[in-house]
């Protein structure tokens, strides 16, 4: 992938605001290729909830909803199981009220429990919804409802 001195100007920019320093050769115009380590951005509520909607009906995940919530959210921190990550100090737990956008929704149905992402409005998205990612109207589509964290791209 080329650049212009626009394009790097616009990315020393970015790198000022973010305290990171522009790629090399971006003072003189020299081409590079931009990898994902060069800039990283904080995952958003509505982006977590896009990542799930956006992968309606893949099987990839089944089995792996805590991965699936974790690349929803560019998350760095790692669990081993969705109730692994509703028992840890990861996130304040809620056992009440209508979990906000982009929050971890939890249920205990199995020894490893299950995670989807909340869509604000009562309902989420998850893996194994109908065998696939998709989504649910309500956190009763699934038994033995626990609660939600909030989400977050720590």
């Amino acid at each position: 992938m080329r650049f212009s001195k626009v394009t790097f100007a616009a990315i020393g920019l970015l790198g000022a605001l973010m305290g990171t320093a522009a790629p090399a050769g971006a003072a003189t115009g020299e081409a590079f290729t931009a990898t994902a380590s060069d800039i990283t951005i904080q995952q958003t509520a509505a982006g977590a909830v896009k990542w799930m909607s956006d992968r309606n009906g893949s099987t990839a995940y089944e089995g792996y909803c805590e991965r699936a919530v974790r690349l929803a959210w560019n998350r760095t921190t790692h669990h081993a199981s969705a109730i692994e990550h509703w028992r840890s100090s990861d996130g304040a737990r809620h056992t009440t009220g209508l979990p906000p956008k982009g929050a971890f929704v939890f249920w205990d149905i199995s020894q490893y429990g299950h995670v989807g992402i909340a869509d604000g409005n009562g309902g989420f998205w998850s893996t194994d919804v109908n065998n696939k990612i998709g989504h649910a109207g309500s956190t009763s589509h699934f038994s033995h409802y626990l609660g939600w964290k909030p989400g977050n791209s720590n």
